[in-house]
């Protein structure tokens, strides 16, 4: 899971990325405007309101316009009931104030994907390039031809199809699928390479050298 942590005040930007890496996000940070605008596709955005180059009210919604199912929380000190009303209209999907603990944090991020996950079940299927998957039947077409693959090479695709053309890291694979870290890098490998040689395209699943994994979207 991807977050992009939006935050100018560069010490509790520093805590909170330390923390959500411990609950096992990836975390990018971006301390401006035009970074957090220009920032590489998430899945979640925490959103301060008050940046130096810039209103959170604006980059809310320039983010809202591009990407609509995109999970925004804004994380602000501003706690004026009319923020939270222009918050919400431009598409902060939950609105934080601060002081706050990291526990309620949590909960309202867990309480957000679940959200966005059900709206992802509901879509079923995702085709890229070639290849077809179907989340619900747990199916595999490649060319149109069906791809009979295991229970683990089936939810190491479903991980990686999740963001195509975004590198996923070994960590985060093990974690989608083992519910650890501990499973071992030749564990990952030796299914990578069986799930590579029946899709029967080798380059559709990518290594990344020092990170992990990328499914090629064309």
């Amino acid at each position: 899971m991807r977050i992009l942590l939006v935050e100018d005040d560069l010490r509790v930007a520093s805590v909170m990325k330390s923390m959500l890496v411990r609950r096992g996000y990836q975390v990018e940070h971006a301390a401006t405007a035009k970074a957090a605008v220009e920032a590489a596709p998430c899945d979640l955005v925490l959103l301060d309101l008050s940046l130096p180059d810039g209103d959170g009210i604006d980059v809310c919604r320039a983010l809202r316009t591009r990407d609509d199912n995109l999970a925004i929380i804004a994380v602000t000190a501003r706690s004026d009931e009319r923020d939270k009303v222009n918050g919400f209209r431009v598409g902060a999907d939950d609105y934080v104030v601060k002081p706050f603990s990291m526990a309620e944090l949590q909960l309202r991020i867990e309480a957000l994907l679940r959200r966005a996950a059900r709206g992802v079940a509901a879509r079923q299927t995702r085709e890229i390039g070639p290849l077809r998957i179907d989340f619900t039947a747990r199916e595999v077409t490649v060319d149109a031809k069906p791809v009979s693959l295991t229970r683990k090479e089936f939810d190491i695709l479903a991980s990686l199809a999740r963001q195509p053309g975004v590198a996923v890291t070994r960590e985060r694979i093990l974690l989608d699928v083992w519910q650890t870290t501990w499973s071992g890098r030749h564990t990952l490998e030796v299914h990578i390479a069986s799930l590579r040689a029946k899709l029967g395209h080798p380059d559709l699943v990518r290594t990344v050298r020092g990170v992990g994994y990328r499914l090629q979207a064309e």
